[in-house]
């Protein structure tokens, strides 16, 4: 019997302010006003997945590691690998090549001095590297990372690369670094969201598991993601913010640890970086020429 499919498990480590759905009724100036959550919601985490025996990976903020350096420690000394969110949440495509370098080198210290791993995983803000950014994995490689999951390859009105590849590649011609898309499946020959987030907490739970086990069968790992604010219902409200945005943020917070908790039992897990050395060799195994994106 073949051993099931270990698929790549990460935490979008973010204040519940931090979002894109609040981005126009909270200014970051405002930031450290406000109420933080995200000691307390990443502790539950470490928590659960302690229970379940599985590790992970924490994409973490800059800005969080910064102000909450033990926790980031905390996350390291359990078994799970730190990772890059970049600095504050800015989004890649608002940035150029040179400010885009800069964030990453600022997140990265602070990273490396709060949790004493090397960091060399990356993920995008809200998936933020698409076709307005050939330059982005460019960068990444040249800045020496070994992995980047910050590609949606969907269609979604805030992000998505819909001729992405599914899976993952190397998007720099003659380099290592390797993207993993965040996880779609296919309905029909459309594609649809599948790697956690509000796909996950607002759909049952039942449409997730037949997602990653369709990915599975076809031999590849999901990369599922989900934020710490996510399973905290008793966050603070904000009734200035448009109400889609509501909607989207606050729905089904009271399920979703839950949900989780069935999630990391039904499936196997692994951190981000040893689901990327694995498809690193498989791609190197079955494509000689690195599969890429004209830029």
């Amino acid at each position: 019997m073949n051993a099931p499919v270990r698929n790549g498990l990460s935490v979008d480590v973010e204040e519940w302010f931090q979002v894109g759905a609040f981005e126009k009724v909270i200014a970051p100036t405002e930031w450290d006003g406000l109420e933080s959550r995200v000691e307390r919601n990443v502790m539950a985490i470490l928590e659960m997945f302690g229970r379940a025996g599985v590790t992970g990976t924490f994409f973490t903020l800059g800005w969080i590691a910064a102000r909450h350096p033990a926790l980031v420690r905390r996350i390291a000394e359990a078994g799970h690998e730190v990772a890059s969110h970049g600095w504050a949440h800015d989004r890649v495509f608002m940035l150029d090549a040179q400010r885009f370098a800069a964030d990453l080198a600022r997140a990265r210290d602070a990273l490396e001095q709060a949790s004493g791993q090397a960091v060399t995983g990356y993920r995008a803000p809200s998936f933020s590297i698409d076709a307005r950014t050939p330059w982005a994995h460019r960068v990444l490689a040249e800045a020496g990372y070994a992995y980047s999951s910050s590609v949606a390859p969907i269609v979604h009105d805030h992000y998505g690369w819909r001729e992405a590849p599914r899976f993952a590649f190397r998007p720099v011609e003659g380099q290592a670094i390797l993207e993993i898309p965040v996880t779609t499946a296919e309905v029909v020959g459309r594609r649809m969201a599948a790697g956690g987030g509000g796909f996950f907490r607002l759909f049952p739970y039942a449409v997730s598991r037949w997602a990653i086990r369709q990915v599975n069968a076809g031999g590849h790992p999901a990369a599922f993601y989900f934020h710490p604010w996510e399973i905290d219902p008793d966050q603070p409200r904000r009734a200035d913010a448009p109400l889609r945005s509501r909607l989207r943020h606050y729905t089904n917070l009271s399920v979703m640890a839950g949900k989780l908790e069935r999630l990391v039992r039904d499936f196997a897990w692994d951190r981000m970086d040893a689901v990327a050395a694995r498809e690193a060799a498989r791609l190197d195994a079955v494509a000689p020429a690195p599969a890429r994106i004209a830029a």
